[in-house]
C-alpha cells in the first residue's frame, strides 16, 4: 500500500510554480484568487480524510507535520454543500488564507479533487513555496469523464495504464474504460478456459493478456486514484477470438454457456459496479443472447452498460449506454455516455481538438440523469506495435486535457457537427477560450509533462489565406514571381478567386467524416485544388524544424504510404522561400493494403521535422493543394487537410519568436 502511494505522488505531483499566477486545469466552477499567502513550513493537519496521502503531499512540498503549529489545514467532510447544484459527490469547497486551508466535501473523492486543485495553487518564491490565496466552490457538469484503450485489438502495459490513470486524475479524470476483448484477442485471463489465451487463437500481440491479478491490481489503483474502472467483455460480436478457442458463436447454446462461466471469473475479479457487454456491429441470430446475458450480469450484483446503436432496449432492461458513431442516441430513462464524434484513432494533431474543447457533450449544457457524460476512445484497427506511438500518434495528453476540462466546466459553443475544427475568429468568445486553454495547456507540456509523449505547440498565432477552391489542371503559382507581394484576389482562366484567412498549425478543407464535420470549405467537391500562403517572421537566420502532413493517417486505416518524393496520393506540395520542401524518405513501401502492416513514419509526429532553413526577416510559404476522389484505392478516407508549423528541430518545442502573418503584419 505504502509503494502505491509513493507512485501516486510522484505521478500526480504538480511541480512548484516560479513567480506568477497559478495554472488551473480543468478551471474550477467559482473562484476567486485572492492577494493571501499560505507559506508551507511547519504545518498542524487535522482531520481523518486521506491524512496520509495529506502528510505525503505536504512532505513533497517541502513542509512538516507538527502536532502544534500555526499554519493549519483543515480536511472534512461535511453533509452537503449548499452553493454546489449538481455531483455533490464529487464536489469541493477549498479555502487558502494566511494562516490556513480549509478543503470540505461530502466525500473522499471530493477531497481528492480538492487536493489536486491545491497542487497546481503551489508557487514558489525565492526559497519559499506558498500556495496562493483562493476561494473555490467546485463541481463537475458531468459525472463520467473518461478514456478508453482498445486492448483486445493492441495491448498496452499495466505500468503504461498506470502512469496514463496517474496522471489524469491530477485533472479530475474519473473512468477507465478498459476494451478487454475483440476479434483479435482475449486479453483477459481465463482460469477456467485458459486455452483462449493461448497464443494460438490471438492474432494480433500473441501472448499478450493480463492476468487476474494485474487486473484486480488495476482495479484498486483506480481506487486509489478516485477513477472508476470499467472492464468491457465485447459481446456477442467481435468475438472471433472466443470462436477460435471454442469452436462455438456466443449466440450458440454452447457458446452462451461457455461465456456464463467466463462472466462468473469477470465478475469476480472486478469489484466494479459496472459491466460493459459491447453488442455493437453483430447481427442477432439469438433474439434471447441480450436480454438472458444482461440478467446473468446483473444476477451477479453488477450494472451493465451496452453500445448504442446496438441491441435496443427500453428504460429498466439496461443500466447505462455507451454511444457511437453519428447515429449514437440517447433515450429517455436510460443514462448515456457520449463518444460519437470522440474517436481519437481518426483524429489528426490540431483540427480535431479545437472541435473537441468547443464542443459541447451531446450539445448539452451541463450532465442529468439521462446524459452522463463523454469517454474518449483509442481504437486502433490497425496494428500499432509500440505504445509511446500509439499515445503520440492519437494525440492522447492534449486532447485528454481538452476533454478533462470541458467535461468539468461544461458548456461550450457548439457540437463536433456544429461550427466544426476550425479556429473561429480572433475576437470571439470561442478564440479567447481556445487559446486560454491552449496557453495553460503549453505550460503543463512544459512543466508537468516532461518524458510523456505530448505532440502538440502552440497554433492560436499561425495564420494563412487560402483560396477558393477550383477544378483541378491549373497552376496558380505561375502568376506570382517571387518579388509580388500577395494580393487579395487571385485570377484563374480570367476569373478572381477570392482568399479566405484561417488560423491553425492544421486545416482541414474537408474533415476525415466528410461535411458530417463542418471544415473550411462548407460544400468542399472533388477534383479541385487549393492554396495556401503565409508569411513567417524570423528574428534571425536559423534553421529549424517542420512539421508538415497533407494525410494524417488514421490509426484505424489500412491505408498505404506515400509512394517515394511524394507527400500524398492527391499531388500536394510545399515551398520556403520559392524552394520546394521535399518530404522524408518514408519507412514503409509496402503496396498490399493490411490492418496488420504497421505504419511508418507518415505521421509528422512520429517522425525528425523536416529540416529547413529560415532567414532573418520575412519568409514565404506556399502550398498546392489538390484533391481528387475523397475515397481512393490507396486511401480509404482521403482528408483534405495540411499541417504546417515551424518547430525546435528535434520536433519538442515551437520556434520562439516567429510572427506568422499572410499580410506581413506584426
Amino acid at each position: 500500500m505504502w509503494k502505491k502511494y509513493i507512485i501516486f505522488f510522484l505521478c500526480c505531483s504538480f511541480p512548484v510554480l516560479g513567480i506568477g499566477s497559478p495554472c488551473l486545469l480543468p478551471l474550477p466552477q467559482k473562484y476567486t484568487l485572492t492577494d493571501e499567502r499560505f507559506e508551507l513550513g511547519e504545518v498542524c493537519l487535522s482531520g481523518p480524510v486521506l491524512q496520509e496521502q495529506w502528510k505525503k503531499f505536504i512532505e513533497e512540498k517541502g513542509g512538516k507535520v507538527v502536532l502544534q503549529g500555526k499554519n493549519r489545514i483543515e480536511v472534512r467532510l461535511v453533509a452537503e454543500l449548499e452553493e454546489i447544484p449538481v455531483n455533490q459527490d464529487e464536489a469541493y469547497r477549498l479555502q487558502v488564507t494566511s494562516r490556513k486551508i480549509v478543503v470540505e466535501a461530502t466525500t473522499e473523492r471530493g477531497i481528492y479533487w480538492a487536493m489536486q486543485t491545491l497542487a497546481q495553487l503551489a508557487v514558489r518564491k525565492g526559497k519559499k513555496i506558498y500556495f496562493q490565496g483562493c476561494t473555490i466552490a467546485d463541481w463537475p457538469a458531468f459525472r463520467v469523464r473518461g478514456f478508453m484503450h482498445d486492448v483486445g485489438r493492441g495491448y498496452v502495459s499495466v505500468e503504461e495504464l498506470k502512469r496514463e490513470i496517474a496522471m489524469l486524475s491530477c485533472f479530475k479524470v474519473n473512468v477507465f474504460h478498459w476494451h478487454l476483448t475483440e476479434n483479435q484477442a482475449w486479453r483477459l485471463e481465463s482460469k477456467r478456459f485458459p486455452e483462449l489465451n493461448d497464443s494460438v487463437n490471438m492474432t494480433r500481440f500473441p501472448g499478450k493478456y493480463y492476468t487476474l491479478e494485474e487486473a484486480r491490481e488495476l482495479v484498486e489503483y483506480c481506487k486509489a486514484h478516485q477513477v472508476l474502472l470499467i472492464p468491457e467483455v465485447d459481446m456477442p460480436g467481435h468475438s472471433a477470438a472466443f470462436v477460435r478457442a471454442f469452436g462455438h458463436d456466443m449466440q450458440s447454446p454452447e457458446g452462451m454457456k461457455i461465456l456464463k462461466v467466463l462472466m462468473d471469473e469477470v465478475c469476480e475479479t472486478f469489484e466494479v459496479p459496472y459491466i460493459h457487454i459491447g453488442t455493437d456491429e453483430v447481427a442477432f441470430t439469438n433474439p434471447e443472447f441480450v436480454p438472458e446475458m444482461v440478467a446473468y450480469v446483473r444476477s451477479k450484483g453488477k450494472k451493465v452498460i451496452s453500445w448504442n446503436p446496438g441491441w435496443r432496449y427500453q428504460p429498466g432492461e439496461i443500466d447505462m449506454t455507451q454511444l457511437w458513431s453519428f447515429r449514437g442516441k440517447a433515450q429517455p430513462g436510460i443514462p448515456a455516455v457520449d463518444s460519437r464524434f470522440h474517436y481519437l484513432n481518426h483524429f489528426d494533431t490540431f483540427g480535431d481538438i479545437v472541435a473537441l474543447y468547443n464542443s459541447r457533450i451531446y450539445n448539452q449544457e451541463s450532465g442529468s440523469e439521462d446524459i452522463a457524460g463523454v469517454i474518449l476512445a483509442v481504437w486502433n484497427d490497425r496494428l500499432v506495435p509500440d505504445e509511446k506511438e500509439l499515445i503520440s500518434e492519437n494525440h492522447f495528453y492534449p486532447n485528454m486535457l481538452a476533454m478533462a476540462e470541458r467535461a468539468w466546466r461544461g458548456g461550450g459553443f457548439q457540437y463536433f457537427d456544429g461550427h466544426g475544427v476550425i479556429l473561429p475568429e480572433e475576437d470571439t468568445p470561442e478564440f479567447k477560450a481556445f487559446a486560454d486553454f491552449e496557453e495553460r495547456m503549453l505550460w503543463l507540456k512544459k512543466h508537468i509533462f516532461q518524458g510523456y509523449p505530448f505532440a502538440y505547440v502552440r497554433q492560436t498565432n499561425v495564420k494563412w489565406k487560402i483560396t477558393e477552391a477550383f477544378p483541378n489542371g491549373g497552376d496558380l503559382t505561375r502568376s506570382f514571381p517571387p518579388e509580388q507581394e500577395w494580393a487579395d484576389v487571385y485570377y484563374y482562366e480570367g476569373r478572381p478567386y477570392q482568399v479566405k484567412e484561417a488560423r491553425g498549425a492544421g486545416i482541414y478543407l474537408r474533415h476525415v467524416w466528410g461535411t458530417l464535420v463542418p471544415a473550411f470549405y462548407p460544400q468542399p467537391k472533388e477534383n479541385h485544388t487549393a492554396y495556401a500562403y503565409t508569411w513567417v517572421y524570423s528574428p534571425k537566420t536559423q534553421e529549424v524544424g517542420m512539421w508538415i502532413e497533407f494525410q494524417n493517417y488514421g490509426r484505424s486505416e489500412m491505408d498505404l504510404p506515400p509512394l517515394a518524393g511524394k507527400w500524398d496520393y492527391k499531388g500536394s506540395r510545399i515551398w520556403l522561400n520559392e524552394q520546394e520542401v521535399l518530404p522524408p524518405q518514408w519507412t514503409a513501401n509496402h503496396r498490399e493494403k493490411s490492418n496488420e502492416i504497421a505504419l511508418g513514419n507518415e505521421n509528422c509526429v512520429v517522425r525528425r521535422p523536416v529540416l529547413v532553413v529560415l532567414q532573418k526577416g520575412w519568409n514565404k510559404v506556399f502550398m498546392k493543394l489538390p484533391v481528387g476522389r475523397f475515397s481512393t484505392d490507396e486511401v480509404r478516407l482521403v482528408k483534405w487537410m495540411f499541417t504546417a508549423v515551424f518547430v525546435t528541430p528535434d520536433g519538442g518545442e515551437a520556434v520562439e519568436g516567429l510572427i506568422y502573418s499572410p499580410d506581413k503584419i506584426r
